[in-house]
């Protein structure tokens, strides 16, 4: 059964960054383009940004380019996304998925909160 298992959340303050992780169980990250995904409360999912399998091509929401960064690391079976300057908005729960994401993937995600 694959599990994806993010980490790496925590609270922070305005300005600050954060660094997620994104492994997982019983699935090669390195096989799949892979996509990082946020919920805030009480908001409907939100596409954060996504990578491709060869790491060549990335992708961000327009609210998030420029502050995060996402990347890959096969030898690790993991995938990044780097958070700078994180603003209070940015509060909410990530999770990371294949790209396009399988609902049987979904993971326990990590939650990030920014203080103001």
């Amino acid at each position: 059964e694959v599990q994806m298992v993010e980490s790496g959340g925590g609270l922070v303050q305005t300005g600050g960054s954060l660094k997620l992780s994104c492994t997982a169980s019983e699935f090669t990250v390195g096989d799949a383009d892979m996509t990082w995904v946020r919920q805030a409360p009480g908001k409907g999912p939100e596409w954060v940004s996504a990578i491709n399998r060869g790491g060549s091509n990335v992708y961000y929401t327009n609210s998030v380019k420029g502050r995060f960064t996402i990347s890959r690391d096969s030898a690790k079976n993991t995938v990044y996304v780097r958070m700078n300057s994180l603003k209070p908005e940015d509060t909410a729960v990530y999770y990371c998925n294949i790209n396009p994401p399988r609902r049987d993937y979904w993971g326990q995600g990590t939650q990030v909160t920014v203080s103001s």
